[in-house]
């Protein structure tokens, strides 16, 4: 593991390692992060000393196609870490985790040549937010009253994502069922944007391949990617 004290972000540092040739596993983790970023370029915000803030570098031995699973996977795990020591974790689809109905960590996969870089971003003790996220952002000590250390989470969600990394082929389907159990999106009524335009419906559950099934009065669409997924 390499630790920074500060850097602009973790995941371009863990790509110009990869792209030099740094291994499969190697983790970037940076005390503060000064221009961390979510999907769609958007800011995140990650108070220093207060959340953890890294990137892991994986070279899949699944072909490329299926690294999209990626995503799937380590919100599995980071939820799965969670749990230790939070109730009523779910995960928004792509790659967000929730507790209760306000996020507690994000995850921003990024494909190179011959390696994916997995991001992630979780709020462990911060207590305050910025007033633009104060009614969407938690963390797990304004959810349960305890923080737990730092070090503890990160140990967690290294552990249980080597576990899920390794079933983006064969054992996909056991990444379905633990992401549909915690799906909080299943049977709400969702607006999504896409490339093809703005979509409403309401999502029935997951497809085979990790895509959101939306029932809208035409039928079932498979939705694989959204820019942006709202609760109605």
């Amino acid at each position: 593991m390499l630790v920074r004290q500060a850097l602009a972000s973790t995941n371009d540092e863990a790509r110009s390692l990869a792209q030099a040739g740094a291994a499969d596993g190697v983790v970037v983790l940076a005390e503060q992060q000064t221009a961390g970023r979510g999907r769609r370029g958007a800011d995140w915000f990650a108070a220093a000393g207060e959340s953890l803030a890294f990137s892991i570098i994986v070279r899949p031995a699944e072909p490329r196609a299926l690294w999209p699973r990626l995503a799937l996977a380590c919100g599995l795990a980071v939820a799965e870490a969670a749990e230790a020591w939070a109730p009523d974790v779910g995960i928004k689809w792509p790659n967000d985790v929730w507790l209760g109905r306000r996020k507690v960590a994000g995850i921003l996969v990024e494909a190179g040549t011959d390696f994916a870089v997995v991001g992630i971003g979780i709020n462990v003790s911060t207590r305050v937010f910025p007033p633009q996220l104060a009614a969407l952002a938690t963390s797990l000590l304004l959810a349960t009253g305890q923080a737990p250390e730092r070090a503890a989470v990160l140990t967690s969600i290294l552990r249980h994502f080597d576990f899920r990394r390794r079933q983006l082929g064969g054992g996909f389907g056991e990444v379905l069922a633990g992401v549909r159990l915690r799906c909080v999106l299943s049977g709400q009524a969702v607006t999504l944007r896409t490339a093809g335009g703005l979509r409403r419906g309401t999502i029935e559950g997951l497809g085979p391949g990790g895509e959101l099934l939306l029932r809208t009065p035409a039928g079932v669409e498979r939705i694989i990617q959204a820019d942006e997924v709202r609760l109605a």
